[in-house]
């Protein structure tokens, strides 16, 4: 198990790294990529950030290593409660607005001048992080404490009433409703339609050239159209996959009306493997987007290689 924790600890460290890297280079602007499209995928790359920092970090490490800690006073885990579920809401919506913004890019040329601007993304992402921010907010009354020590309240379990209450338990629904059930059929709406879209005008488009040239050339506007296309599939598969078994669970709970503190360790370890994958779908789009961007991949190289260049030139100068 020990061994389990430091591999899993290596990689959410790594990805913590690579997340603030992706987020350094692709605010420089220099990837070739349109600036609301910047905008977008810096946005979801300090949500993914953010959400390792608390929920890895804050919580479960904390948890695990640090057991005395202050974070674990009910308060104190109770805010961090909110704040992770309000990171997950956030990097998730993000991405249904990158995959929004992208639709109406490829298939409403006319919006498009309007809609896919970096002032219209701002306002976008805004006004979603707030919306998402204050829907977490009755998070924090859900726990009560596991136990207390010297009058002090430690550590934050789930209070019995919101399993059975029907307040709570609209919350529960609306709560993943919202994230994730609508965003599955939000990114499978939006990419039924632009496939759609590519499909007629990449047939109309090679006709068209073929009429015009006699013989079929490459066309610029959709090798464009193919490379924006698969950033786009890739981080919305991405994130179908990795939430499927979180979304499974829950399912597996509500719609019998089973207390998951009740679970048996198959269904316990189900449990934690959602987790686990929801928390790992904010430690790969980095890696998506060194797949899918040679510029991106390139700046990316340079940066890692930046500090031992710079190390090797101080050393070769001392010598010399």
């Amino acid at each position: 198990m020990n061994n389990v924790r430091f591999v899993i600890l290596n990689v959410f460290f790594l990805s913590l790294s690579f997340n603030l890297l992706a987020i350094v280079i692709l605010s420089r602007g220099k990837c070739g990529l349109s600036t609301c499209t910047t905008c977008y995928l810096v946005a979801m790359a300090t949500a993914d950030l953010l959400l390792i920092v608390t929920e890895v970090v804050l919580s479960r490490i904390n948890y695990y290593y640090f057991p005395a800690s202050f974070l674990n006073i009910t308060p104190v885990c109770s805010v961090i409660s909110v704040l992770v579920r309000a990171a997950a809401n956030c990097s998730v919506w993000f991405t249904i607005s990158f995959s929004l913004d992208r639709f109406v890019a490829i298939c409403c040329q006319q919006l498009k001048t309007k809609y896919c601007t970096e002032k219209t993304a701002v306002a976008v992402l805004s006004t979603t992080c707030i919306l998402l921010c204050f829907k977490n907010v009755p998070l924090y009354f859900r726990y009560k404490p596991l136990e207390v020590v010297n009058n002090m309240p430690w550590f934050c379990d789930v209070k019995q009433s919101c399993f059975i209450e029907p307040g709570w338990v609209a919350f529960a629904w609306f709560d993943k409703f919202l994230t994730p059930l609508l965003p599955f059929a939000l990114i499978l709406l939006f990419n039924a339609l632009t496939i759609r879209h590519i499909l007629v005008a990449s047939r109309v488009r090679k006709e068209l050239r073929c009429q015009a040239q006699g013989k079929y050339r490459s066309d610029p506007e959709m090798e464009s159209r193919r490379k924006s296309v698969i950033l786009l599939f890739t981080i919305s598969g991405n994130f179908i996959l990795l939430w499927l078994v979180y979304v499974i669970e829950f399912l597996y709970y509500i719609i019998p009306g089973k207390n998951p503190g009740s679970y048996n360790d198959s269904e316990y370890i189900l449990q934690q493997v959602g987790y686990m994958l929801l928390n790992l779908s904010c430690c790969t789009n980095t890696f998506i987007y060194g797949v899918t961007q040679s510029k991106f991949r390139e700046l990316f190289k340079n940066m890692v290689k930046y500090p031992f260049i710079t190390v090797i030139q101080l050393i070769n100068k001392q010598i010399n």
